[in-house]
């Protein structure tokens, strides 16, 4: 589903999209209710850090095969290293978990855009060995945060609709005004 936004006159309120696969064609629209800051983190980067997990904002030391297997474990197709690489070279804000005694990780969030202006979240997941301990919820919070210090404030999102449920207690309203957004297909020719 497609998540999209503005910032609107009441500033503890933000917009954000979100877009359905391409075998879903509804839209929803979603508002942060209030900013999320560091402090008012569902998981502090300390208590993170006591239950093994290291929270790390930069592609070093992330092994990318290890990064696929969690896409793929979740549901993504696996994907080519090189690109991933390429894709990550070309974020502009990201955070993984990495679980201390495997040196793997185990949750991961990353956001692309202008800069400015506008930004889509990409990439949200935790191994479903490691889900429904906050590490999903750790990764949004925190980019959420980033890119609202950053003055960005129209931010998509882009998620499963059986997953859409997770964002709605971080704050996230559907379609607000009716705002709805569109993505282009390519057209598949037909087979004679």
């Amino acid at each position: 589903m497609l998540l999209h936004g503005n910032m609107i006159s009441n500033p503890a309120r933000t917009h954000l999209t979100l877009k359905t696969s391409h075998t879903h064609h509804r839209n929803l629209t979603i508002f942060a209710q209030q900013p999320i800051t560091t402090a008012t983190c569902s998981i502090s980067d300390e208590d993170l850090l006591s239950r093994g997990f290291n929270l790390h904002r930069s592609i070093s030391h992330l092994n990318l095969d290890h990064l696929n297997s969690v896409f793929v474990a979740v549901g993504f197709p696996k994907r080519d290293t090189t690109k991933i690489r390429v894709a990550l070279e070309h974020t502009d804000s990201l955070l993984w978990i990495e679980y201390e005694k495997t040196s793997r990780p185990v949750a991961f969030a990353r956001a692309t855009g202008d800069g400015v202006f506008n930004a889509i979240i990409w990439d949200v997941v935790v191994d479903p060995s490691f889900q429904g301990i906050g590490l999903g919820k750790a990764v949004m919070e925190r980019l959420v945060n980033e890119l609202l210090e950053k003055g960005i404030t129209n931010i998509a999102l882009y998620s499963e609709p059986r997953v859409l449920g997770f964002y709605r207690p971080l704050g996230f309203v559907a379609d607000p005004d009716g705002i709805r957004g569109m993505v282009y297909t390519r057209k598949q020719k037909k087979k004679k």
